[in-house]
């Protein structure tokens, strides 16, 4: 990968000074400032006040075009706004991952009213993180997940797993019941339901996260409406992309 998608990669998952990318991806200041500049006067990447780095207007441009014509997309835009019927208290997303992260393609807010903050496009968490993350981990080719858990893991709450060995067992149960649930590990105050996406080899594509208030996991009627909803969507929209559960009746990346 060219020195300039490095750091616009790094950039995308989090805004940082000159002198925290440096050491991010071990790069000399002076080395890694011409990168920067140039990307800046190229509108890539933007400048605040505060010497903060952020991905630009131009790459938003560019990453943009990836979801016109997403097959997957069109499907489950109507799916996602007809689900918050059932749920209203629920932000639906449509996740994909890329590389270690869980990547919000959609989000229909909740039509409660309720603010859910850090739902919205532009909100990537790490694959360890969040029942999305864990979802689409769970379902990634075995290497890959090994390579994953070798690496830092980092702490968003005190309630983030981080121990590789309780991470392995939680990746088991999300494929042996369909779906992942997880309360606090993300935002203390937000829990959220994701189940896969299959495609028509029975390959998980993606995922759809349902986000709530964390007072609506209790184990009771909420909890129950939140898990029906998402695997009712995530089958429907595996059907759409041509997956047959007979013939793919163990799917596993």
């Amino acid at each position: 990968m060219s020195r300039a998608l490095r750091v616009m990669e790094l950039l995308a998952r989090r805004p940082m000074r000159a002198s925290e990318a440096a050491e991010a991806l071990g790069m000399s200041w002076a080395t890694l400032h011409r990168t920067l500049t140039q990307l800046e006067e190229d509108e890539f990447l933007e400048r605040d006040a505060g010497g903060v780095f952020r991905i630009g207007k131009r790459t938003w441009l560019l990453g943009s075009t990836y979801l016109v014509g997403h097959r997957l997309l069109d499907l489950a835009m109507p799916m996602l706004s007809r689900a918050s019927q059932d749920a209203p208290f629920a932000v639906f997303q449509l996740v994909e991952r890329s590389e270690g992260m869980a990547v919000v393609l959609y989000s229909h807010e909740a039509q409660s009213g309720e603010i859910i903050t850090r739902t919205t496009y532009g909100y990537h968490f790490p694959l360890h993180t969040g029942s999305k993350g864990h979802v689409l981990l769970a379902y990634a080719p075995e290497e890959f997940i090994e390579d994953y858990l070798s690496g830092s893991l980092v702490s968003l709450t005190p309630s983030t797993v981080t121990d590789p060995d309780r991470l392995r067992e939680i990746l088991a149960t999300v494929r042996r019941q369909g779906f992942a649930r997880t309360v606090g590990d993300v935002q203390t105050f937000t829990g959220s339901v994701s189940a896969p996406v299959f495609d028509a080899d029975g390959q998980v594509v993606a995922a759809v996260c349902a986000v709530v208030s964390r007072t609506h996991l209790d184990e009771g009627p909420h909890e129950a409406v939140v898990v029906d909803t998402v695997l009712r969507l995530t089958q429907a929209l595996s059907l759409g992309l041509g997956w047959q559960p007979m013939r793919n009746a163990a799917p596993r990346s």
